[in-house]
């Protein structure tokens, strides 16, 4: 007994010598979300696994301004490390369902907003954001309407960098070689694009293998025709594509490309091998939404030249259409989300609060993107094609969100395989009106 009592004073001993160390040294034990153990509450190391859709040599401008972002907070915070995952679009979305399949989402990734996200916020997939949207941050920092298409039985589930609409871009040298005016209605389109085909020059441009390219087409007909509020009814699943002015619409999609308004094989073309053609000045205009915008202003890889020659004009009217020539396609573009499984959540959700706020303040400048919150602009020089369709975001009478995004994932399928459909001609107006209305009634 007198060897077991000497053997735990000295443990005793020993452990107090320790304390008094460590205290001195103002240490203490931690671990990294590893498991690894530190002696700095404030060196844990801790890494944030990021999945993003700007490649380098895709997206330049926006990969740039992401790893600036990245290494500057990085810098700030020394313990924290972010490990990018980088793929293009159509690879992320089927990255994403894989991984959400297993829960095994990324810290931080990218989402798109209303009917994309819903399934992703009822599964218990994505966290709740809305501590960081109220911080003191952010509060108050969103363009009007920015967040609400995030928004999933009254909590935010991922918060928005981007606000788009979608101009059709046309080249001024091609339009100029030939005498071509920038048509306000859809008549004078189709004479454009008739002098442009007789000439031999594809007048448009499109990878309509992703299919949500050729689902902008069809939405500004339908928007031009039928009026705002008859398609939103229909994307929303409250009324039906059999609507005739949207019959008419996936009609008249059918006459562009009877008219060959688009360049060849377009339907087996990715959105980034449809980009080329317009970016070869191939073709002459460009329907796409203003996350292209540094491509035409910013890209340092990009010359000088050609984007001297990008113009835009909205979408046209249609003679006898309800629509207004205000009307875009766009919205709220992808957002930040943060995974509730991650083990470093409260870590991800701050990182994505500087990221959001840096993001507004250096994506004006640095990358030519419209951002989802306020930024003041009057300082700045910008280029005009940036200030004229800034200026036209904030002058829309609507913003339509893409059909495919609107839509719940079920019904989106169905949509955007009924798009190709309809341009390569595999299936009639009206089928492709009864596809849709089939997938709504299916509860999809």
């Amino acid at each position: 007994m007198r060897r077991n009592h000497t053997a735990g004073s000295l443990f005793t001993v020993f452990a107090v010598v320790l304390a008094l160390v460590l205290a001195l040294s103002g240490c203490s034990f931690t671990s990294d979300n590893s498991g690894a153990a530190f002696t700095d509450a404030s060196a844990r190391k801790i890494t944030i696994h990021m999945m993003h859709l700007w490649p380098a040599g895709l997206s330049a401008q926006q990969y740039k301004l992401v790893s600036q972002i990245i290494s500057e907070y990085e810098q700030d915070h020394p313990n924290i490390n972010i490990k990018q995952d980088v793929l293009e679009n159509e690879q992320y979305k089927n990255k994403l369902k894989v991984l959400s399949a297993s829960n095994d989402l990324p810290d931080v990734g990218i989402t798109w907003a209303a009917g994309f996200i819903e399934p992703y916020a009822r599964g218990g997939l994505f966290a709740p954001l809305d501590d960081i949207l109220q911080g003191a941050r952010l509060k108050g920092k969103f363009v009007n309407g920015a967040t609400e298409a995030y928004v999933v039985d009254d909590k935010t589930y991922a918060l928005p960098i981007e606000m788009n609409i979608s101009p059709i871009f046309y080249n001024k040298a091609i339009f100029a070689k030939y005498n071509l005016e920038v048509p306000t209605t859809y008549e004078e389109f189709k004479d454009v694009v008739r002098a442009l085909s007789s000439h031999g020059v594809a007048p448009v441009a499109l990878g309509n293998k992703d299919r949500w390219t050729g689902s902008l087409w069809y939405m500004y007909l339908a928007d031009r025709i039928a009026g705002s509020e008859t398609l939103k009814r229909a994307t929303k699943g409250t009324s039906y594509f059999d609507d005739p002015g949207l019959v008419r619409a996936a009609a008249e999609v059918q006459t562009l490309v009877d008219m060959n308004a688009f360049n060849r094989g377009f339907n087996g073309l990715s959105y980034d091998e449809g980009k080329s053609e317009f970016m070869d000045e191939q073709a002459a205009m460009y329907l796409t939404g203003t996350w292209e915008l540094p491509n035409f202003t910013t890209n340092p890889e990009i010359t000088q030249e050609f984007k001297d020659k990008v113009g835009f004009f909205k979408f046209p009217t249609i003679e006898g259409g309800k629509g207004n020539i205000r009307s875009w396609m766009g919205g709220p573009g992808v957002g930040l989300f943060v995974a509730e499984s991650s083990k470093v959540k409260e870590e991800a959700k701050a990182f994505v609060e500087y990221f959001v706020d840096k993001w507004g303040e250096t994506s004006v400048t640095s990358a030519g993107v419209i951002p989802a919150t306020r930024v003041d602009t009057t300082d700045e020089a910008l280029p005009q094609l940036y200030v004229d369709l800034l200026n036209e975001l904030y002058h829309a009478s609507s913003i339509a969100l893409f059909a495919d995004v609107q839509m719940k994932p079920s019904a989106a399928q169905v949509h955007l395989d009924m798009i190709q459909a309809l341009f390569g001609k595999a299936v009639t107006p009206e089928q492709f009106a009864e596809r849709h209305k089939e997938a709504f009634a299916k509860g999809s």
